[in-house]
């Protein structure tokens, strides 16, 4: 109610810009009911990269946080949209909500600012949920991109969820009542196919976490798993290397005895880490899927079921659902058997993003201009005698 007092309307592009809170998912489900279009910026992204999407999205509005904390230190979210908004290419922004979450000291500019608190005290909590077609814009992703301009990755209402939600409920065989943690930011696509849309739209009660896994003390993240009761765990290999590297310090106290199954994401997990993970963190009794996809793709692409397939370390092991991956040499030749060469997917899948914004012939020349009729992924991968990739 408080967007469309705003003038916010269905299609519109809103900019959220916010610390882990749960007001950041207020804020995306909020954008979702009234079919505005959400593009969430990483809170760790300088006013300059702000700037850069907020220009390409032409968003009408910014939800940000007086200031974010991470590890003890406080991050100037207001102050970094302040000086993304002086860019004199910044022209679509007509308000700026502000959530008070330090209450630190920052700039106010009258007629534009408007405290988050102000807003929703005003605002009615009755409200009929717009009505969407299924290929309607749900959000847009920036994924930095390794060349020059952010591509702002765009997914859709029916496909996007569709595929979040049972993806989340096979891969992490997910049953009513489970805790689910997944510590990625909510400005990541895990944050959103599997923090927010995947849980949510399973009924599944996800948990938010603000911190860092190994602050103010190594064993930050077992202790949140035994407060919780965390059945499902899903985190990157980075924070197991780190915690691995403080050895049993990372567990000191805990007993992690509630969680069932664990799961890694954002890169490949090499062995060390994987076996460490499923040893210490899981006690050597919860399966670990590792789930390979991208931004683009919305959901899991190659993974393990839990229970269902053997698991090897280091290894996505089978394609989900629907899924045909294959491998390519440098001509777009299939390669069969045992071998390594570029990761292609061969048919459609819901999950897929439709198009980068206002820029549709970057998208196909990204993602379907280097083989003929397949999604290119960017990625290099290794298939063994058992087709685990």
């Amino acid at each position: 109610n408080t967007l469309l007092e705003l003038g916010i309307k269905k299609g519109d592009v809103v900019a959220i810009y916010m610390p882990m809170v749960p007001e950041a998912a207020v804020a995306m489900l909020a954008c979702a009911r009234i079919g505005a279009v959400h593009s969430v910026i990483f809170g760790g992204f300088s006013p300059e990269a702000v700037a850069g999407r907020i220009i390409d999205s032409n968003s009408r509005l910014v939800i940000t946080s007086d200031e974010g904390v991470r590890a003890g230190r406080s991050i100037p979210l207001k102050k970094n949209v302040d000086d993304a908004l002086k860019n004199p290419n910044v022209t679509s922004i007509e308000h700026v909500v502000v959530l008070k979450r330090t209450g630190g000291k920052i700039d106010w500019q009258e007629g534009r600012d408007l405290w988050w608190h102000d807003l929703i005290e005003q605002a009615s909590d009755q409200h009929q949920a717009e009505e969407m077609n299924a290929e309607d814009p749900l959000f847009i992703l920036y994924t930095s991109g390794s060349t020059g301009k952010p591509k702002g990755v765009l997914h859709t209402t029916g496909g996007y969820l569709v595929y979040a939600a049972l993806t989340f409920k096979y891969v992490f065989d997910y049953h009513p009542g489970d805790i689910y943690w997944c510590t990625a930011d909510v400005g990541w696509v895990t944050g959103h196919s599997y923090l927010l849309y995947g849980p949510l739209a399973c009924g599944a009660t996800t948990l938010m976490f603000e911190g860092v896994p190994n602050w103010p003390t190594p064993a930050r993240m077992a202790q949140v798993v035994d407060k919780h009761q965390v059945n499902i765990l899903y985190t990157a290999p980075t924070a197991i290397r780190a915690l691995m590297a403080e050895g049993d310090k990372a567990i000191e106290g805990t007993d992690r005895s509630s969680l069932r199954i664990l799961g890694s994401v954002g890169e490949p997990i090499n062995p060390e880490a994987w076996e460490w993970y499923w040893k210490k963190i899981g006690n050597e009794k919860c399966p670990v899927v590792d789930t390979w996809w991208q931004t683009e793709t919305g959901g899991f692409m190659i993974t393990p079921l839990p229970g269902a397939t053997e698991l090897k370390a280091g290894s996505a092991t089978r394609p989900f659902f629907g899924v045909q991956p294959a491998l390519v040499d440098n001509e777009g030749n299939p390669l069969e058997g045992a071998t390594e060469g570029s990761l292609v997917i061969t048919d459609s899948w819901p999950g897929q993003a439709r198009t980068l914004f206002g820029d549709h012939e970057r998208f196909e020349q990204t993602y379907f201009s280097t083989f003929k009729n397949m999604y290119f992924s960017g990625d290099g991968a290794r298939r063994d005698e058992d087709g685990y990739y």
